[in-house]
């Protein structure tokens, strides 16, 4: 009887039809929301974090800020009125939320009264402030603005010197030294100061006058300042070498309320300090550091200064990875940090008194976390290759997971969003190089599939385990998508990081020529249609490959590229990179022409798609124009898009939808995948939704 009544279930439910699962388009990538890391409140029963939904037809993004309690439970979005609200953080109770709002085009601090619904502006600085942080007794508050060196906290001053700079007949910028402008602006003549805004008195004071940034805008991490627990010191960054655009040695400074005095603490060290977070208790600052002067790319170790004893150890040095970020216990007996790790970011528990470390979470990505108050939970915003960003909450001492949050939940339901596959190919000095690949929808062991290799920027940086929309959305139109991690990458030991310098056309390259070749012996993979993209020195790579490889591939797109290393050197705003990475200048190293695709235009023969951003002073937008050139010129096939108010990285709501359109249009040309699903010039003229 039993086995009739199983036989029955079993033949019912094959009658079953589960609605199947749709691939992945362009529009279904705007679709996904984005969810901050969540912020544990003073009395540890709630969370507090944001929700952003973009709009692609609109090109806008809305957020939205909410609350729910630990377990998951009592989610409540917080109505701030007509005005947008942003970058909320809890304030003195679980009461009492303070969050960002632009006044006359200037972002200000408000105060939100969660029972009366109301708010009141704490804020009023002219240009508006960044990073606020508040003592621990809410007397006053520190955070960092830009202003004129010779004006520092007189806003009448900043004003007056501000006022028709950008609306006059002379249009015009001047500099006397480099670093003049950086990312995608121009200094102009402002400094970031650290300022303090004694609330009682509504009284502003400039902590850090001069012509020097403090915070630091450039190798920044984590906000530049924190304020003791006792209230009377703050710790502040700042980098106050003369040769700015050459040096990577920040120092932390702490500064006295009562004497009103600076001190350099890490002076002794020449490489990059930063990151200072002071012990709840007090007795410890905790920060990061490097130990090699002018390599941005050197190892982030976490240093522990006893400020009673003023004796200073770097505890994480038997890690050999980068540290990304850390926080303390509430107690002061643990640091949680974070780190790159073999394509993910998982958590370790430092513990102070016993100087051990230990792993404590999965391998997962994360995008930042928090303490419960009773220190027995983190908090977290975890996402994978195929499964979008949610909040999770994670014991430390069972090591289970929950997850508290569903926003993408009906998406996941409706889309097939591919997990990665993981592989491992023996590449240049028979050094393993990690791959993640993702294969299409709908895939069939007996076809054969287009193949396309991205090559990730940095170059120290890795591909992770992490949703991305270039992954799922090729995917979806038909292509298998290969993230390799090669020389240089971060994740696999600082050795692996280090093998990129001064070798840019070497390991990497034999790398992406392997891991070519081993996935086309892949029964699945059509070794006549290879494709390749990077973005940055990935763009770099597919110059490099056009200038080497041609032949191996189909077609190239190239993002933000470099492609004539002399000219990049002369363009490019943080020269302390290329003066490491390729062992000098141009006219005292020979590698900016042995590794320069422009060397070898002869060579070409491979088209190509090319993307640059206007304001891109990283890699400036030059270096897209020649290479196009050369292109153009070798009679190529090839096609330029030039995003004019981007920088290093298009917008994401505003210009991605027509940097992936562009890309499946040139691989539908060349490979032979799906049919992109709007016309690019049309996209270019918005015209075509």
């Amino acid at each position: 009887m039993k086995l009739y009544k199983l036989t029955l279930v079993f033949l019912l439910m094959s009658l079953i039809v589960f609605p199947q699962k749709r691939g992945v388009t362009l529009d279904d990538i705007y679709r996904v929301k984005g969810i901050s890391s969540p912020e544990s409140s003073p009395s540890g029963d709630l969370l507090l974090f944001t929700v952003n939904t973009p709009n692609m037809k609109e090109g806008k993004t809305k957020s939205n800020i909410y609350t729910m309690k630990v377990d998951g439970s009592d989610l409540s979005e917080i109505e701030f009125g007509e005005e947008k609200a942003n970058s909320p953080f809890w304030g003195k109770d679980d009461n009492t939320i303070f969050f960002m709002r632009n006044i006359d085009g200037f972002p200000q601090l408000f105060e939100f009264d969660l029972n009366g619904k109301t708010t009141k502006q704490i804020t009023s600085f002219y240009g508006g402030i960044s990073s606020p942080v508040f003592s621990d007794d809410y007397s006053f508050l520190i955070f960092s603005a830009e202003v004129y060196p010779d004006c520092g906290a007189d806003q009448e001053c900043n004003k007056v010197n501000s006022d028709g700079s950008s609306d006059g007949p002379i249009q015009a910028y001047l500099a006397d030294e480099l670093l003049y402008r950086h990312w995608d602006f121009n200094i102009e003549g402002k400094y970031t100061h650290t300022f303090l805004f004694d609330i009682k008195k509504n009284e502003y004071t400039d902590l850090t006058p001069g012509k020097y940034h403090t915070p630091i805008f450039m190798l920044g991490g984590g906000i530049g300042f924190a304020i003791s627990p006792e209230g009377n010191e703050i710790a502040l960054v700042s980098n106050r070498e003369k040769d700015q655009a050459s040096t990577t040695n920040a120092d932390i400074w702490t500064y006295s309320i009562q004497n009103q005095t600076l001190k350099n603490i890490t002076g002794a060290n020449k490489a990059w300090d930063g990151t200072p977070i002071y012990s709840p208790n007090g007795k410890y600052l905790a920060y990061r550091k490097q130990l090699v002067p002018g390599f941005e790319a050197d190892k982030f170790r976490i240093a522990l200064l006893n400020r009673e004893t003023g004796e200073s150890k770097i505890i994480t040095e038997s890690f050999d990875n980068w540290v990304n970020d850390f926080i303390w216990s509430h107690d002061s007996k643990s640091i949680y940090f974070s780190g790159d790790v073999k394509g993910y970011t998982p958590i370790y528990k430092y513990d102070i008194e016993k100087s051990t470390t230990e792993k404590i979470s999965e391998d997962l990505v994360h995008g930042g976390y928090s303490l419960s108050r009773d220190g027995k939970k983190l908090f977290y915003n975890k996402r994978a290759m195929h499964l979008p960003v949610e909040i999770y909450s994670f014991d430390i001492e069972s090591r289970v997971e929950k997850k508290l949050t569903t926003f993408n939940e009906a998406l996941v339901n409706e889309i097939n969003f591919i997990p990665a596959e993981q592989m491992w190919i023996k590449g240049s000095n028979n050094k393993p190089v990690h791959v993640f690949l993702v294969k299409p929808h709908n895939f069939e062991p007996s076809k054969k599939y287009p193949l396309v290799i991205n090559v990730h920027g940095g170059p120290q940086s890795q591909w992770m385990d992490a949703f991305r929309g270039d992954a799922q959305l090729y995917s979806g139109y038909g292509y298998v998508v290969a993230f390799p991690n090669p020389h240089g990458s971060t994740g696999y030991g600082q050795e692996y990081t280090d093998a990129i310098s001064g070798d840019w056309g070497g390991k990497v390259y034999e790398d992406v020529l392997v891991v070519i070749d081993e996935l086309a012996k892949l029964p699945f993979i059509d070794e006549e249609r290879i494709g390749a993209m990077g973005w940055s020195y990935g763009g770099y790579m597919m110059n490099w490959l056009q200038a080497k490889s041609p032949n191996k591939f189909k077609c190239f797109v190239s993002m933000m590229g470099l492609y004539n290393l002399e000219s990049f050197y002369g363009t490019t705003e943080e020269l302390w990179f290329p003066e490491w990475d390729l062992k000098g200048t141009p006219w005292n190293s020979d590698l900016y022409k042995k590794f320069s695709p422009s060397n070898f235009v002869e060579n070409f023969s491979t088209p190509t798609l090319v993307i640059s951003g206007e304001k891109d002073f990283r890699v400036s937008f030059n270096q897209s124009l020649e290479y196009f050139t050369a292109l153009q010129k070798k009679g190529i096939d090839s096609r330029l898009i030039i995003f004019k108010n981007d920088g290093h990285w298009p917008s994401n709501i505003k210009s991605m939808p027509l940097y992936y359109n562009s890309h499946l249009e040139w691989f539908h040309k060349y490979l032979g995948g799906e049919k992109a699903p709007y016309d690019s010039e049309l996209m270019v003229r918005n015209k075509a939704y």
